[in-house]
């Protein structure tokens, strides 16, 4: 199953070129008052809603999909799980490219561990990168994105992928410098999640997916997951022992080689097998 959020936040069913508007089935959610969950409820209750998002396909308007204006598929994540340099080849390029260095040492995953993102980052693939930091370095990094199902504390690597609700294409925007991977990959729209949530069952083991990134059509980033250092079912257990992982978590499980900088004026082209693609573009943010 292929879920995006489109618009004024519907809810859709994506089948190839099209979407079937299945919001209604959204009416199933439980109701909730003041303090309101601290996760996503659609996330949390998906395989509830599944039979009845499948009965709102039947009689729902069915529209094109290159014409929506697709939101974040996350509407309601609790916190943003990142793993820095998880690829060999990005590892080697950090060390010898002074410009993502910035005069830091490249610390292994290994040792510097897991980072966290603000959610407040976070956005769908039509609205687009907007740079504030124009006089530095902005660059791309292409990433397979787990969304967490259901809570985990102290999983198991083996069962791991059972925590997984779906997965997603993400880009983890960055600006280089001297502050930390938190401050500077957490500027509003460095997180975008797209261009829909396919279910982990359509997707099986995430460990063979091809990533290819392209900007103004120039091929920047090519890699497959099979080569992450820690792999997601490690990544989510490693990260449970630290906190508890919640239904809409996003947990980023790092970028390969290839990444350089945009600027304003670009568009980002950034696909993954089985999870689709999707056309990212770039502007300077409005003063104000």
């Amino acid at each position: 199953m292929k879920l995006c959020r489109f618009n004024d936040n519907r809810l859709g069913l994506v089948e190839g070129d099209h979407v079937i508007d299945v919001t209604s089935a959204l009416d199933a959610l439980p109701a909730h008052k003041y303090p309101m969950p601290r996760n996503d409820q659609l996330i949390e209750n998906l395989a509830m809603l599944r039979p009845k998002i499948e009965e709102a396909s039947k009689s729902g308007p069915k529209l094109p999909l290159a014409g929506l204006a697709l939101l974040s598929p996350v509407a309601n994540p609790g916190k943003v799980v990142a793993a820095p340099v998880n690829y060999q080849a990005h590892y080697d390029e950090a060390e010898f490219d002074p410009e993502i260095r910035h005069g830091k040492d490249i610390v292994k995953i290994q040792t510097i561990g897991l980072f966290l993102k603000a959610t407040s980052s976070i956005v769908g693939a039509s609205h687009g990168v907007e740079l504030v930091h124009l006089d530095r370095r902005n660059d791309h990094e292409i990433e397979l994105v787990a969304i967490i199902g259901k809570p985990a504390r102290n999983v198991k690597v083996e069962n791991a992928l059972d925590y997984v609700a779906g997965y997603c294409i993400g880009l983890d925007m960055t600006v280089r410098g001297a502050e930390e991977r938190s401050m500077r990959k957490s500027i509003d729209t460095f997180t975008v999640l797209g261009p829909y949530m396919v279910t982990a069952d359509e997707i099986g083991d995430p460990h063979d997916l091809n990533l290819a990134l392209s900007v103004n059509g120039e091929p920047r980033q090519n890699n497959n997951t099979k080569n992450l250092l820690i792999k997601v079912r490690e990544l989510i257990a490693w990260a449970s022992i630290y906190y508890t992982l919640q239904p809409g978590d996003v947990f980023m499980t790092g970028t390969p080689d290839g990444v350089g900088p945009v600027v304003p004026g670009d568009t980002i082209d950034a696909r993954i097998d089985k999870l689709g693609a999707m056309q990212v573009k770039v502007r300077a943010q409005k003063a104000g």
